[in-house]
Formats: C-alpha cells, structure tokens, sequence
C-alpha cells in the first residue's frame, strides 16, 4: 500500500490496515529488516494522520486496538489514542511495558515516560 491510497480507504479498513502493519513491524525490525520495517512505520503515521483529519469518531475507533492480541498493535494503539483517551492509553501502555518483554517494552515505557514528562508528541 502506498500513502496516496490511504485517502481512499474507509475507516474500518484503515483501523485494518493499522493493526497488520503494527503487527508485521516487529518481526521485520527482529528480523532484521529496518527498511521495510521503517515504511511500516511511515504508513502507520500516515494513517493516524488520516485519522484525525477525519474527526475524533473515526480516531476512536483506534480503541479497538488496544486489546488486541499482538502486543505491537496494542502499543500502537495505546500511543494513538493518548491524546483523545488518555487513561486508556496510559493502561495499556503501563500493562505492555510490565510484562512484554523487548522492543516492544522499551517502546511502551519510553512512550509513558514522554507522555508524563510532557515531551510525547506523535507525528
């Protein structure tokens, strides 16, 4: 998928899309692959932008995320909604960074400690 495709995507199949690459970027990081791993990450920004252009029901429906099972999607997820639902954010962020080991961790309790610290500011 390309980022010029993005406008054209409902909201559910961009909530879709999120949740694949947000899953698929970790193991292409793990696995070496920082390129694809990076435009994952380019389109994931691309989407959450989309997002909050379309208004704040179509960023809330980024909450379906946050209990997924793969734990990359729900820190995505969980760093998407800190602005709009914080204390759901904020929980998921917490549980991840306890208890998933990695990057993934890392990622959660470096968002968290941003996010308190005033200094988060997602593109």
């Amino acid at each position: 998928m390309r980022k010029t495709q993005i406008k054209k995507l409902s909201t559910e199949e961009l909530i879709e899309k999120a949740r694949l690459l947000s899953a698929e970027r970790w193991p292409a990081i793990h696995a070496g692959k920082p390129k694809e791993a990076n435009r994952m990450y380019d389109l994931l920004v691309a989407i959450r932008q989309e997002l909050r252009a379309r208004g704040i029901e179509a960023q809330r429906q980024l909450l379906k995320l946050i209990d997924d099972p793969d734990p990359g999607t729900r820190c995505w997820a969980a760093g998407s909604v800190l602005e709009f639902a914080p204390s759901e954010g904020e929980r998921v962020l917490t549980e991840i960074a306890r208890h998933v080991d990695g990057l993934v961790g890392f990622s959660a309790e470096r968002t968290l400690e941003q996010w308190k610290a005033g200094t988060f500011n997602p593109p």
